[in-house]
């Protein structure tokens, strides 16, 4: 028959190439399907707002695989290929050209689309994919000033990235402080003041109610009625999740596609994983949802080695990074600002250690400026040790 395979990823980002790594581990001949909507072989994200503004990597460098691996290993490719429903009952997937999938277990590592406003349509550009970095890369070249609309990492990581490269930026977003929900208030109100220093324009405490094009620039209006013009705008104001499909197919919903600690889904056919998996987290306790690399890509190999019949419970504690301009970190755990906070300074806002508690349990770890201590900060996490005084843990990492 055609178009039956015995396994099905739907997604052709970072999740959806590691799945296939995770199933060609145990599984050697099984046959794969992977279907991606973009017209491109599954790259890694993150240089869309880091590394290829920087020079330190190259377009020809970020897909995580060359044609000629998936070839080697068997994996069917349908890119350019959207997939709009389930028949769970018939165990297929359907496109929006209406042809069917048949599969014995499928993998939704299908991710999301950025959050459209309900304004500025052709004056605003939203950003993800390859394409809308060449967009805004081709626009930087024959413009000078930009206009971000957020203040959360994506927003943060392009401000940079545009600064750096010799453009006027102006930020604007609702919370006083540039990631006040993930960092400590003293900590985001350093970043805050060292955009202004590097020359940002921060509108901060307010959002964007208009925006339009017109004399080739973008005219856009505040809540509280500030004006702010630009060149170009781009917005980057979080993520709608595809999980539509799942919806109408009747899987359990629960901030994203609820899974079990094996990463199955309510149908034990169907595997979640990246950006829309919400998986039950034995370091902390509680499930989570995480939008960040090491997520995507340890949540895919294990979904496909689990799905190739490995049937181990995912426990690993994933990590993220940043970097804005030269403020760098990486991150472990569960980064709230609304939790206590004990800030363990060697140079402060320099270099140094935030610690994140609830109930007296470190449940997330901000390593600022501090490398290879990620282990460590996962260990300390895995511990689950109650800590009573803010002192217990100074220079512990």
């Amino acid at each position: 028959m055609a178009n039956q395979f015995k396994y099905i990823i739907i997604g052709g980002g970072l999740a959806g190439a590691s799945a296939v790594e995770g199933i060609r581990k145990r599984d050697t001949s099984g046959t794969i399907a992977l279907i991606g909507k973009e017209d491109r072989l599954p790259y890694d994200r993150p240089p869309l707002s880091k590394g290829l503004w920087l020079g330190k990597t190259t377009l020809a460098e970020i897909p995580i695989h060359d044609e000629a691996f998936y070839k080697s290993h068997g994996v069917h490719l349908f890119l350019n290929t959207e997939i709009v429903d389930i028949d769970r009952g018939k165990n297929q997937v359907i496109d929006r050209n209406r042809t069917h999938y048949s599969y014995e277990k499928l993998l939704l590592a299908s991710g999301g689309a950025p959050r459209i406003l309900s304004f500025g349509q052709g004056a605003v550009q939203y950003y993800r994919t390859v394409d809308d970095y060449q967009l805004l890369k081709e626009t930087a070249e024959h413009s000078e000033t930009f206009l971000l609309l957020g203040g959360g990492f994506i927003a943060g990581e392009l401000a940079s990235a545009l600064t750096v490269n010799g453009k006027k930026v102006t930020i604007v977003f609702p919370d006083q402080f540039l990631l006040q929900k993930i960092f400590p208030t003293t900590l985001a109100a350093y970043v805050t003041d060292y955009y202004r220093a590097k020359g940002i324009e921060v509108i901060s405490g307010d959002v964007a109610v208009d925006a339009e094009r017109t004399g080739g620039q973008v005219r856009v209006r505040t809540k509280s009625g500030r004006r702010a013009t630009a060149d170009h705008a781009v917005a980057a104001i979080g993520l709608n999740l595809h999980i539509e499909m799942a919806k109408r197919a009747g899987l359990k919903i629960e901030n994203g596609v609820a899974v079990n600690s094996f990463l199955q889904s309510s149908d034990p056919t169907v595997y979640a994983a990246g950006d829309i998996a919400y998986y039950p987290s034995k370091s902390l306790d509680k499930s989570i949802r995480l939008e960040h690399w090491n997520n995507a890509q340890a949540l895919g190999r294990h979904a496909g080695e689990n799905m190739a019949g490995t049937n181990k419970p995912f426990e690993y504690l994933p990590y993220f990074w940043s970097d804005l301009f030269d403020l760098g970190f990486e991150a472990v755990g569960e980064l709230d600002s609304r939790f206590q906070t004990i800030q363990d300074w060697k140079e402060e806002f320099r270099e140094g250690v935030v610690y994140y508690l609830d109930g007296g349990k470190v449940k997330g770890i901000l390593l600022w400026n501090v490398w290879e201590k990620v282990d460590d900060a996962r260990r300390l996490i895995e511990q689950k040790k109650t800590y009573r005084r803010p002192g217990d843990l100074k220079n512990r990492l």
